[in-house]
């Protein structure tokens, strides 16, 4: 992402989020950060509509409305998992995806496969993926 682009963004998540806190402020901009990056790694022809208002991303590819959500093992809050079914239905989404963020290079995904059985994920999200955010690599989980 171009520093200008970059900069536009921000200054729209500081004008959008004006109700939020500082550190709320700034877990967002690490989503559109996060956002961005792993569009450009996946396909970059996706479209990104709506990231401001919700932790999950709103994009289109190939025409086609999907949601995306990023976790940190080590720094992401609970997800409430009642609320995606509703999210799903109210924006009209086909998928959502889980996308696991790390970034030191993970040869071993045990700890992201005991967090997916414990936790259900395969049941809520129709694509799972373990994005390393530095080596701009993605791996699929399912």
């Amino acid at each position: 992402m171009e520093l200008a682009v970059f900069q536009e963004l921000t200054e729209e998540i500081t004008l959008e989020c004006f109700y939020m806190t500082e550190s709320q402020q700034e877990e967002k901009v690490i989503q559109l950060i996060d956002l961005h990056h792993f569009v450009e790694c996946y396909d970059s022809k996706i479209k990104i509509l709506s990231y401001i208002r919700h932790p999950i991303n709103i994009i289109e590819e190939d025409g086609i409305k999907k949601g995306i959500l990023f976790y940190d093992l080590k720094h992401s809050a609970p997800v409430d998992w009642n609320v995606l079914e509703e999210f799903k239905r109210r924006h009209q989404l086909k998928e959502i995806w889980f996308v696991f963020v790390e970034e030191d290079p993970i040869s071993d995904t045990t700890l992201h496969a005991d967090f997916i059985t414990e936790n259900s994920i395969e049941i809520f999200y129709d694509k799972i993926f373990l994005f390393h955010f530095f080596q701009s690599a993605i791996q699929s989980l399912k």
